[in-house]
């Protein structure tokens, strides 16, 4: 059975015997001799860092046609980085089992663009979904250096402060609902749904969880109190603004990343527990949270509204919206099960009007999941699925394999493994995924985990998925 699981999760994969014989990857290194005289492409990292700092610089603030520019950027200069690079079997760690994954989905993605109803519209989304799978690319590529990883990541959490902070002024002076987000028959129908520059309070929520989870474990990973106190700054201002989003979705993502931090903390330090911490600090932890948060929900109103409206079924507005998107958009995978209508939210919205319900339009199926089976049908449903698994098994390896070393870069991977996840429950329930500003901060916590990769051998490998190795204690 272990051995199923090693294979099935790609834990032991022969990347250099593939590369070898890859016709596809030969183009690797084409201007190898051209990047040893130029200076330029030299400091390709460097600036590949920047021009990532462009995307997550300005993704809350600016339309998503200029991030759209700045991601062709992003990629341009990621194709002349790969045809200058090294010779390819000596920069084989760059391409992991979660590139190989990402490839496949996007391989099920242009079947399904040449097989679509709608094959312009499929074509337009297929090749959005091109960028943010070479951002991907890129940002995996970078992040495999601890200093750069670093700065990309300060950034995105100092760039979450001031939306946060913007969030929160909104909370105290009021800000103009912009769209229908709120019922105007709900109790809730006067609160403020703060939104700051995003526009869209689960959109917020959204672009917020990630940061709130990394600001967590910053408080672990940098190392002077002046920077620990920044951290905790930016956990207790991002919470709250993403509490204020009232985001039901949100919610879930967050509380769901939160106790998937504290496991893997708690995992990280067990070794040096006492016994009775290493039995008891999960569960108290667990306690104190579910404590806290049936202490919000029986004593702050809006909370217990919010909640409650959850198992509300049809008689909360939204919930009923979103049942009658997903019951048209199950129509929609019952008619084309395997491969799908084609990529991307112009191809639904030229689809769905042909199976939507009276007055409930829509621009995509609310859920990752369903939105990934409408557009690739089961087989791109089960790769996404399987790049899922794969993308957690990976970061559970490295965080073992750091968690011997005691490195702090860990922390960090810990982050992308919560955020990753807090993002899958949000986007099971929400459209937001999709946007530029959560999609592309999606694809880095990914090339996050992945930027981690190490190759294994077969006995590292038997060791490394064994049910519990524990380090010896220092």
């Amino acid at each position: 059975m272990n051995l199923v699981w090693q294979r099935f999760t790609l834990s032991y994969l022969p990347l250099k015997e593939y590369l070898a014989t890859s016709y596809l990857h030969r183009l690797v290194g084409l201007l190898h001799s051209w990047r040893q005289s130029s200076f330029f492409i030299q400091q390709g990292d460097i600036i590949a860092t920047a021009l990532l700092s462009l995307v997550y610089a300005f993704a809350p603030f600016v339309s998503s046609s200029l991030i759209g520019l700045l991601l062709i950027a992003c990629v341009g200069f990621w194709l002349l980085l790969t045809l200058s690079d090294e010779p390819a079997i000596a920069r084989a760690s760059l391409f992991t089992p979660i590139h190989l994954l990402v490839f496949f989905y996007w391989v099920i993605a242009a079947v399904a663009t040449a097989l679509s109803p709608v094959k312009k519209a499929a074509l337009n989304d297929l090749l959005t979904l091109t960028l943010y799978l070479l951002l991907f690319a890129l940002c995996a590529r970078v992040l495999r250096s601890p200093r750069l990883r670093s700065w990309v990541i300060t950034l995105y959490l100092h760039v979450s402060l001031i939306v946060s902070i913007y969030g929160l002024r909104q909370w105290f002076f009021g800000a103009t609902a912009l769209a229908t987000w709120v019922d105007p028959e709900s109790p809730l129908s006067k609160t403020t749904r703060v939104y700051s520059y995003l526009g869209n309070p689960n959109l917020l929520a959204g672009y917020l969880l990630p940061a709130v989870v990394l600001s967590l474990v910053a408080v672990f990973a940098w190392r002077s109190w002046i920077k620990k106190a920044l951290a905790l700054t930016m956990v207790i201002v991002n919470s709250a603004c993403l509490v204020l989003t009232f985001s039901r979705g949100g919610w879930i993502g967050l509380l769901l990343a939160i106790l998937t931090v504290m496991a893997l903390l708690v995992y990280w330090w067990s070794v040096q527990m006492p016994p009775f911490w290493r039995t008891w600090s999960l569960p108290i932890i667990l306690g104190g949270l579910l404590g806290i948060l049936v202490l919000a929900v029986i004593f702050v109103e809006p909370v217990r509204l919010r909640v409650f409206s959850i198992f509300a079924d049809r008689q909360d507005s939204s919930n009923n919206f979103r049942r009658n998107v997903w019951d048209a958009v199950f129509e929609m995978i019952g008619d084309r099960p395997i491969i799908g209508i084609g990529p991307g939210h112009n191809s639904f919205n030229k689809v769905y009007p042909l199976y939507q319900h009276p007055r409930y339009t829509a621009l995509s199926a609310y859920s990752i999941f369903l939105e990934v089976a409408v557009e690739t049908g089961f087989i791109g449903l089960a790769c996404f699925l399987w790049l899922i698994i794969v993308t957690f098994n990976s970061a559970f390896l490295q965080i073992r394999r750091l968690r011997l070393s005691r490195s702090v870069e860990g922390f960090w991977l810990i982050g992308a493994f919560a955020s990753v996840l807090g993002m899958l429950a949000h986007g099971t329930v929400d459209t937001i995924w999709f946007r530029p500003e959560v999609n592309s901060l999606w694809w880095f916590m990914v090339a996050l985990i992945a930027s981690y990769w190490r190759p294994l051998n077969q006995n590292q490998s038997s060791e490394q998925n064994s049910p519990d190795p524990e380090p010896a204690a220092n």
